[in-house]
């Protein structure tokens, strides 16, 4: 059984502390223009107090509340992606010697020890999927693996769910089964702790801490029971077959007709990883850079090939993000590329909603 106990509110600041200490720079959840964004912290004062979020498609408000709660709210506008797979990053640069001859050398990420904390079930598992698509055996990433090498996660089970929320529909929350080094539910007095792996213990054995009683266990039970409840999108069933057989389908035109291709879906979804590779040039010639960014499968020219686009409207560049995350994923990793968290459909600024999406094309004609 791992190490667990319950920790007052009033003694948060000690977890900071402890990480600190630990050589670690703390990684969490903070107000910035609006919205929940992860960011550095210097100490627990910094988290939201009394925060909760309000999303709905195209929708995502800010609302204060009476309490003194840091993680009211379902998750964060960006998730922790980029900690892993940086948004821009070079790979290797090349400069000509006075012998003219070129000498490449690869470029690693300068990483320091990040604690993250508030990653949520929804973003655990996304890392997951990262870690199959950059870690694979035959292909490794070395930056991802560099990235992620640097991560410790301190994860807090859901207490509260948005609209917008389905990862129960999903399978992946609202409740932290795996792949974190500290687990939190928060109550409204403190927070109990439970160690997922070494590191999460040794940092857990230097707080003060309380036994967890049983009323701070049914506590934290009603409340992930209160974000299943909370869910009411749903996916279909069967989903992969049935949607890669209708790529016809009238309502991919539909809703092409809305779709502005803007690439917000994918810029803020936890799984996402598509790139393009660029190089850029010194204008003496002597020195080049490549280097990777974040693209979208919604940009015109992610499906350009020998002179054409494979894709050259909304409505086939949604049909490729759709039927990829929610179809043929299933064949690359064995389970769906969503994970339920929600946020395309907040941060889509014509409110469409993929679940709905889904519905229509897989249960109609």
């Amino acid at each position: 059984m791992h190490l667990s106990g319950y920790l007052k509110r009033d003694k948060l600041q000690q977890l900071f502390n402890v990480l600190q200490q630990q050589g670690y720079s703390v990684i969490g959840p903070r107000v910035d223009a609006q919205a929940i964004v992860y960011d550095e912290l210097g100490d627990a004062s910094q988290l939201p107090s009394g925060m909760e979020v309000s999303e709905s498609p195209g929708r995502y408000v800010l609302e204060q509340h009476e309490h003194s709660r840091h993680f009211s709210w379902a998750n964060t506008a960006q998730t922790i992606k980029p900690l892993t797979f940086a948004s821009t990053e070079t790979l290797w640069t090349c400069n000509r010697d006075a012998n003219g001859n070129l000498q490449f050398q690869q470029q690693m990420p300068e990483v320091k020890p990040l604690a993250v904390i508030g990653a949520r079930a929804c973003d655990l598992a996304a890392l997951k999927l990262q870690q199959q698509h950059f870690l694979n055996q035959a292909a490794e990433d070395p930056w991802f693996k560099q990235r992620f090498g640097s991560l410790l996660i301190v994860a807090v089970h859901c207490s509260h769910a948005a609209d917008t929320c389905f990862c129960h529909a999903t399978g992946d929350g609202p409740a932290l089964s795996a792949d974190y080094d500290i687990a939190m539910h928060e109550l409204d007095d403190g927070f109990m702790l439970e160690a997922g792996s070494y590191n999460g213990e040794m940092i857990i054995k230097q707080l003060q801490l309380e036994p967890v009683t049983q009323d701070h266990q049914l506590l934290a039970s009603e409340q992930i029971q209160q974000c299943i409840d909370k869910q009411t999108r749903s996916l279909p069933d069967n989903l992969p077959a049935t949607l890669m057989a209708r790529l016809e389908h009238s309502r991919w035109e539909e809703v092409g007709e809305r779709c502005l291709s803007c690439g917000n879906c994918t810029a803020v979804c936890p799984t996402c990883f598509c790139h393009q590779q660029h190089d850029d040039y010194s204008i003496t010639e002597d020195t080049a850079s490549h280097y990777r960014q974040w693209s979208s499968c919604f940009s015109h020219n992610h499906g350009y090939i020998s002179g054409f686009s494979l894709r050259p409207t909304p409505a086939k560049r949604y049909r490729q993000w759709l039927s990829h995350k929610f179809g043929s994923w299933q064949d690359q990793y064995g389970r769906s590329g969503c994970v339920g968290c929600g946020r395309c459909i907040s941060w889509c600024p014509v409110g469409i909603d993929v679940t709905e999406e889904l519905q229509a094309i897989c249960e109609t004609d």
